[in-house]
């Protein structure tokens, strides 16, 4: 039992340095209307919306645009964490390594 509980607490500290290595990590997504800068633990950080898209006759095109950007922020995020667990190796879940 207290094995387990040394492997849990390992995965915890592996968890939490793989977060503060992705907190410094960002990606960026500009597709003309929205500019969206994320960090590698999927939370935004900056938003810049283009003024031409800022009036109420574009609110459908703006909401669309938001959406896709953030959409496409996530990816790129989930891409940079797949890629720092694959770099660190020792991330390894009990019972599935």
């Amino acid at each position: 039992m207290f094995h387990k509980l040394k492997q849990f607490n390992d995965l915890r500290k592996q968890a939490n340095s793989l977060k503060s290595k992705l907190a410094q990590e960002t990606v960026k997504v500009d597709n003309r209307a929205v500019t969206l800068t994320m960090d590698g633990n999927q939370e935004v950080q900056e938003v810049s919306i283009s003024t031409e898209y800022a009036s109420p006759d574009k609110k459908h095109q703006l909401e669309q645009h938001v959406k896709d950007a953030v959409n496409d922020a996530i990816k790129k995020a989930q891409r940079v964490m797949a890629a720092k667990m694959r770099e660190s190796g020792d991330f390894k879940i009990p019972g599935l390594s």
